[in-house]
């Protein structure tokens, strides 16, 4: 015991003795050479930063696998933390436990970033709460801006939901087990995500709906404010009202990702906000099967953005699925700008569920695109 405490002790010293710059923000931003809204919102937090504070240093964290253009671009503006432990937090590592997994590898990253670069304030932007009675440990003064909390409490509602459905007596008792198993597993980790996040100095929120899961889960609502996100439309609005009815297309922007991993059943990860190409890819072939033949045949395009290669992966199988529908003729996936084929569909998918605010529904409308949800 008395080593443990001696132990915790020099922890705690060597941390408050390290180096803490007095005019310095540092963002946390693992993922900055991907794609989607997360991104825009870390550059403009970055620009409104300087342009408040030009004296005010700035650093952000980057990964090794960024393209050396984004830090050379970056160095002459402010700081570049290098992280090579990405691993650490995403879903791949976790096979089981992703969610417990994935914050507490979030914690050890943040740890790499910190012992690096102690700034005065710590910002964010990427949801990973974990991180933030750490960062208040080494001094900091702790920032977040969230798009959508880890866990709420409609997803624990879900689990619940499901657990419900075991109630019955040709199941076994391994099934029931494993059933409240998860129950308990979710019910505990929604309360460590709200002890952690109430150790933010100040919080902002995308949306009056994250704002209620976020009040009710860290309750620091005198702390919570809520800040739209960039949505910069100038260039969507100079395109063309007039959209081709002959060959009509339809355009589905999201990220060839989930936006979150849950170790839990497929209907589950679907209501948690799996993201929704294969279901679109089913609708869209059964609209194809009932047209007459003498009807145009619709476009689907896919608009998105990989991470890593279990994103790559995960592209490969609507990809797979549009052969088996017979789709291959009327299917398009793209990783392009997003604005350069707005100009075309006739309307946009939107089909998650229980989704905070939305960047793509907004460039949808601007563009002239109706959004179908």
């Amino acid at each position: 015991m008395a080593l443990w405490v001696l132990l915790s002790t020099t922890l705690l010293s060597s941390l408050l003795s390290l180096r803490l710059w007095s005019r310095a923000v540092g963002f946390f931003h693992p993922y900055t050479d991907g794609g989607g809204g997360g991104k825009r919102v870390l550059w403009c937090a970055v620009r409104s930063v300087q342009e408040e504070n030009p004296d005010l240093h700035c650093a952000f964290t980057v990964d090794d696998a960024s393209p050396k253009s984004l830090a050379a671009r970056a160095l002459d503006r402010f700081s570049v933390v290098h992280l090579y432990r990405r691993k650490r937090i995403e879903e791949h590592t976790y096979p089981h436990f992703t969610m417990i997994g994935k914050s507490l590898g979030s914690v050890y990253l943040s740890w790499e970033a910190l012992c690096k670069f102690t700034p005065q304030f710590y910002f964010d932007t990427s949801g990973y709460a974990f991180t933030y009675p750490l960062a208040w440990i080494f001094g900091c003064k702790v920032i977040c801006y969230t798009h959508y909390p880890t866990i709420s409490s409609d997803m624990v509602s879900r689990v619940l939901q499901s657990s419900s459905m075991y109630n019955n007596d040709s199941l076994t008792a391994s099934s029931i087990l494993l059933s409240r198993c998860k129950v308990v597993y979710y019910t505990i980790f929604s309360r460590l995500y709200g002890l952690v996040g109430s150790s933010a100095h100040l919080a902002m929120v995308n949306s009056l709906r994250t704002r209620s899961h976020i009040d009710c889960l860290w309750k620091i609502p005198q702390r919570t404010e809520r800040v739209y996100p960039p949505c910069d439309t100038s260039s969507l609005q100079m395109l063309p009202l007039e959209k081709p009815v002959r060959s009509p297309v339809i355009i589905s922007v999201a990220q060839f990702r989930p936006e979150k991993e849950m170790s839990v059943n497929a209907l589950i990860m679907w209501s948690y906000g799996f993201k929704a190409h294969s279901p679109q890819l089913e609708a869209f072939a059964h609209a194809v099967g009932i047209l007459y033949q003498d009807m145009p045949r619709p476009k689907l395009q896919f608009v998105g953005s990989c991470w890593n290669k279990q994103d790559e992966e995960r592209l490969q199988k609507p990809k797979d699925r549009c052969w088996e529908l017979n789709l291959d003729n009327f299917v398009e996936f793209h990783r392009m700008d997003v604005v350069q084929l707005l100009g075309g569909p006739v309307a946009g998918l939107h089909s998650m569920i229980d989704e905070h605010f939305r960047i793509s529904v907004v460039e949808h409308m601007a563009s002239g695109v109706i959004p179908i949800g």
